[in-house]
């Protein structure tokens, strides 16, 4: 912020140690850095974590529909969902897939943030942008795991 408010001759302009405004600011901060990147990794642990088990659970709910499958082996629809075809079934599966791709979404962003170099540049804007879309996107996969949670009991417990 302060470099963008400064003259271009007064930003490269050494004090009476040699060292330049950029410079003075990097040795200031570096155990700031230290904490933050400390803080990043631990917070994309977790939420890895979190969207990791998101995952699990949209992936088995994919294969273990609600209302099972058709098992008669004389029928030519055998293995096919019992509910296929209907509204609430549809919105189980598209929420379903929506938590699935959401989720492993996340998972990716957190690991690129673990896996991160942590250079001072990072942190002002690259670093913010991957978790701010890792959080949003595990906000979305948690959100439409519990719509798919919801319409399953809707399908299996309306009668």
């Amino acid at each position: 912020g302060v470099e963008s408010i400064l003259r271009e001759s007064d930003r490269f302009r050494r004090n009476n140690k040699g060292d330049t405004a950029q410079m003075i600011f990097t040795k200031a901060h570096k155990g700031l850095m230290k904490e933050g990147a400390d803080w990043l990794q631990d917070t994309s642990g977790s939420c890895m974590i979190v969207a990791a088990l998101v995952a699990t659970v949209a992936f088995a709910a994919a294969f273990t529909v609600p209302g099972g499958n058709i098992s008669d082996s004389n029928d030519p629809l055998n293995g096919t969902p019992i509910y296929l075809g209907k509204p609430s079934f549809t919105v189980f599966v598209v929420a379903d897939v929506l938590a699935l791709f959401s989720s492993i979404t996340s998972v990716l962003m957190f690991l690129a943030i673990y896996t991160s170099r942590y250079a001072e540049m990072d942190f002002l804007k690259s670093l913010p942008q991957k978790l701010i879309f890792g959080l949003v996107t595990l906000f979305i996969s948690v959100v439409a795991i519990l719509v798919a949670f919801g319409t399953s009991m809707f399908i299996v417990v309306r009668k």
